[in-house]
């Protein structure tokens, strides 16, 4: 009798997430399962069959964008588009550094959602809706009330949590705030007795080093589609 293949919660990490601290988001059912699309793109399948793949067409709107992580390329699905297929570094923590913590953290919350969507939008680290941080915690440092920078929580597999949307307004680059939130952030999800992750393309070296400088190893590569459900 041959034994079902072990994974990884991170091997699978939108579906662990989905299926756990993150389930009251889950929209589908066991083949194919999204959170809202104010919340997040991400979706997952159960595997690479016609009828999990059909699944997840018909949990997308025309329209529509869904972001799979995967430890294959995805076959051809019927009815969406392939708007990017790449290599992505999962990276495991936590962050390690002597550095005290910068006090002119602070945590955000919707007031903020304005000026986050408008630094999102300009950096690009990666997506970010009007509900994103209905996800976890988002912290940010403003200068002369300016928002500087942010950082904030994601997918949330048992055990582990994401860091997302690092990011600083290039009026605020070089001045180390990317590295403080990132260190903030990840030693509050060891307080809590969770692992610290983030995800990163693999060609983005500039952001690679840094996450090594803090402590961030690469635990394996995965791939990342994006998928679009034409009008």
């Amino acid at each position: 009798m041959t034994s079902a293949p072990s994974f990884h919660p991170l091997d699978r990490v939108i579906g662990e997430s989905l299926s756990t601290h993150h389930r009251s988001f889950a929209i589908g059912n066991d083949l194919a399962r999204r959170y809202p699309v104010d919340v997040a793109p991400f979706a997952t399948i159960a595997d690479t069959s016609p009828e999990s793949t059909g699944a997840l067409s018909q949990l997308l709107a025309p329209g529509d964008h869904a972001v799979l992580f995967t430890l294959v390329d995805l076959p051809a699905i019927e009815g969406l588009e392939v708007v990017l297929n790449n290599d992505l570094d999962q990276m495991i923590g936590p962050a390690i550094s002597d550095a005290p913590a910068n006090p002119q953290i602070v945590q955000l919350g919707a007031p903020d959602i304005d000026e986050m969507t408008a630094l999102v939008k300009l950096t690009k680290p990666g997506p970010f809706d009007r509900r994103t941080m209905e996800m976890g915690d988002f912290f940010g440092i403003r200068v002369d009330g300016r928002l500087a920078a942010i950082t904030g929580e994601r997918l949330h597999p048992e055990g582990y949590r994401e860091l997302t949307a690092v990011c600083a307004h290039p009026d605020f680059r070089g001045r180390g705030f990317p590295r403080d939130l990132i260190l903030s952030v990840s030693r509050g999800i060891v307080a809590r007795g969770e692992t610290p992750f983030l995800h990163v393309l693999s060609e983005n070296k500039a952001a690679i080093s840094l996450y090594q400088k803090l402590g961030f190893v690469l635990r394996r590569t995965l791939r990342i589609t994006v998928l679009r459900k034409p009008l």
